[in-house]
């Protein structure tokens, strides 16, 4: 029986950069760095503090779970920044916003009302595009989608 999720990939074009980003921008946890056996895959995960049973692995497209062409063709889309590679949740999405833009993130969107929530998008160093969003308890549907 699945008891939840414990790792999600976060397609990455440079693993020192992206770890930096997550752990010094974004302020999560580095979790592991390791090289996988001699010459092998590198394995880095980062996760939120309060959230431990949740890692984000930071893959650069490639061997051996990339042909070459895929990998390529995922780095181009990456690059490109048009993958989202999920939502974080915050209690406080203005007082974030302004804190990881003073930290140097780049968003794409300020906070806004939507029927969920309040909502920021903001983009990672390797392009990828996330929200940052202060859950409502219930739909609020007088409020604009986007």
């Amino acid at each position: 029986m699945i008891t939840g999720l414990g790792i999600a990939t976060v397609w990455v074009l440079d693993q020192d950069s992206a770890k930096a980003f997550f752990v010094e921008k974004l302020g999560l946890e580095e979790r592991m760095d390791m090289t996988l056996g001699e010459g092998g895959m590198r394995w880095v995960t980062v996760g939120a503090k309060d959230q431990p049973e949740l890692q984000l692995t930071l893959m650069v497209p490639g061997p051996p779970s990339l042909d070459p062409e895929s990998a390529e063709h995922l780095k181009a889309l990456i690059a490109k920044g048009v993958l989202g590679a999920g939502a974080f949740t915050t209690d406080d999405c203005h007082a974030d916003h302004k804190a990881l833009v003073e930290r140097g993130v780049s968003f794409v969107q300020e906070p806004q009302e939507r029927p969920y929530g309040i909502e920021a998008i903001f983009r990672d160093d390797s392009g990828n595009w996330y929200s940052l969003t202060q859950p409502r308890s219930g739909l609020d549907e007088s409020r604009p989608w986007g």
